[in-house]
C-alpha cells in the first residue's frame, strides 16, 4: 500500500513528523526527570504527535510511559476506571502481571480480563470500580504504588484533560487529583487537550487547583523555515517541483497551522502535474475550504445576527476597539454592553480567543477565509 505524502487530522510520527526539536528536547528532559508538564496550544497544532514522538525517544529502562485519552469520560468514576485500566495495562507485559498488580493493589475487585482474537493478542481489562470499593485517593495513588514495585518511573500522559472541568463537582475532583499527584515521588504527569481556553482556565487561573502544577509549554506553530525542506522533499519524491516562495505562501495562508499546512500541501500535490504554481495553490485552497465547509457551518449554527456581525468586524480589521461608537454603528453590534457577551459566546464556541496583549483573533486560521468567501 502506498503511503500518503502528507498526513493531517491524526497524530503523525516517523517521516511525517517534522521539526519540534526544542520542544522534543524539553519534553524528553521533563519526562526523564520527573517533571509534570502542561501542553497548551490551539487545536491540531501537533500536541498529540509531539507526545507520541517523545514517548518513542525516552529511555524505557528508566521510564514507563502510560498514554490515555479521556475524551469519552463524563464523570469522576468513569475517569478513575480508565485511569486505573490504562495504568495496569501499560505497566505490565503479560496478563499474569496485570492480575498480580490487581491482587496487590486492587484486591477488593473482581475484574474481567480477556484476550483479543486477532494477532495483536491485546488484553482487555474491565474493572468496574465504584466508590463502594475504592476511594478516589486510592485509585489516584495506583501508579505510584506500581512504580515503587517495578523500580521504574512512570509518566502518565492524559489527552483531552479539559474534560475534567466538565465533570459534576469538578473543583472537588481536581483538588483530590492534585492533592495526591503532587506528593508522588515516582510518577509525573503530562496533561494536554484540544480546547485551549478550557485548559488555560484549568492551569493558569490562580483560583484553580491545578494552577502552576508543572512546566507549562505553549506549543507555537512550526516556522516556515522548517516547513520548506519537509514539504520540498515530499514533492521531490513525487517528481513535482515547488519553489520555496510558493511553500512560504502556502504556510502563510494558513498561519503555519500544522494540520492545515499538511492538508493544503496535499491538495497542491494532487492538483499539480510537473510543477506547483500559484494557480495550483489557489485551486488547492478553494478545495480545502470546501472540504472544511460542513464543519464551519456547524460551528456557526445558532449564532445571532450580532455575533455574525462581530465576526465580520474582526475580518474587516477591527482588533480591539469594538465598543467605539463608529464600530458599533458600522457593523451593527448593538450596545457597548453587548460586546462582552458576544466575546464570551464566541470564545466558548472556540471561534475566537484573546492574545496576551488583549487582541482578539480567530482560533482557526482557515475559518475567516471560509467565512469571508461565504458571507462577506
Amino acid at each position: 500500500m502506498k503511503k500518503r505524502a502528507f498526513i493531517y487530522g491524526v497524530a503523525v510520527d516517523g517521516n511525517n513528523f517534522t521539526d519540534r526539536v526544542i520542544e522534543t528536547r524539553r519534553l524528553k528532559n521533563d519526562f526523564e526527570n520527573g517533571q509534570n508538564v502542561i501542553l497548551i496550544s490551539n487545536r491540531r497544532i501537533g500536541k498529540t504527535s509531539l507526545v507520541k514522538h517523545v514517548c518513542s525517544q525516552v529511555d524505557t529502562g528508566l521510564v514507563n510511559v502510560v498514554n490515555m485519552d479521556i475524551y469519552d469520560c463524563r464523570s469522576e468514576y468513569e475517569f478513575y476506571n480508565k485511569f486505573a485500566t490504562s495504568i495496569l495495562k501499560q505497566t505490565a507485559q503479560k496478563a499474569d502481571m496485570i492480575l498480580q498488580n490487581i491482587k496487590d493493589f486492587l484486591v477488593r475487585l473482581s475484574p474481567k480480563i480477556s484476550f483479543s482474537p486477532d494477532v495483536s493478542n491485546e488484553i482487555s481489562v474491565s474493572l468496574g470500580i465504584t466508590p463502594k470499593e475504592y476511594s478516589a485517593e486510592e485509585i489516584l495513588q495506583l501508579p505510584e504504588l506500581i512504580a515503587q514495585k517495578n523500580g521504574k518511573r512512570i509518566v502518565v500522559c492524559i489527552d483531552e484533560f479539559q474534560q475534567i472541568g466538565e465533570f459534576p463537582d469538578s473543583i472537588t475532583i481536581q483538588k483530590k487529583m492534585r492533592g495526591v499527584w503532587q506528593l508522588q515521588k515516582h510518577v509525573s504527569y503530562c496533561l494536554f487537550g484540544s480546547k485551549k481556553h478550557l485548559l488555560s482556565n484549568l492551569f493558569q487561573n490562580k483560583r484553580m487547583p491545578f494552577y502552576q502544577f508543572g512546566d507549562t509549554i505553549f506549543l507555537n506553530p512550526i516556522p516556515t523555515a522548517d516547513w520548506i525542506p519537509f514539504i520540498k522533499s515530499k514533492f521531490t519524491e513525487k517528481h513535482i517541483s515547488i519553489s520555496d516562495l510558493l511553500i512560504e505562501q502556502l504556510c502563510d495562508v494558513v498561519c503555519n497551522h500544522s494540520s492545515y499546512v499538511q492538508q493544503l500541501a496535499w491538495n497542491v500535490m494532487l492538483n499539480a502535474e510537473e510543477e506547483a504554481t500559484e494557480e495550483t495553490l489557489n485551486e488547492a485552497l478553494d478545495d480545502m475550504l470546501n472540504q472544511n465547509s460542513a464543519m464551519f457551518y456547524q460551528q456557526i449554527e445558532g449564532l445571532s445576527g450580532y455575533q455574525m456581525n462581530f465576526i465580520k468586524a474582526l475580518i474587516g480589521g477591527v482588533e480591539k476597539d469594538f465598543t467605539s461608537q463608529k464600530v458599533l454603528s458600522e457593523y451593527n453590534l448593538g450596545t457597548k454592553s453587548n460586546i462582552s457577551r458576544i466575546v464570551t459566546m464566541l470564545t466558548n464556541k472556540e471561534l475566537i480567543e484573546k492574545t496576551l496583549t488583549g487582541k482578539i483573533v480567530f482560533s482557526d486560521p482557515l475559518f475567516p477565509l471560509w467565512f469571508k468567501r461565504e458571507f462577506c
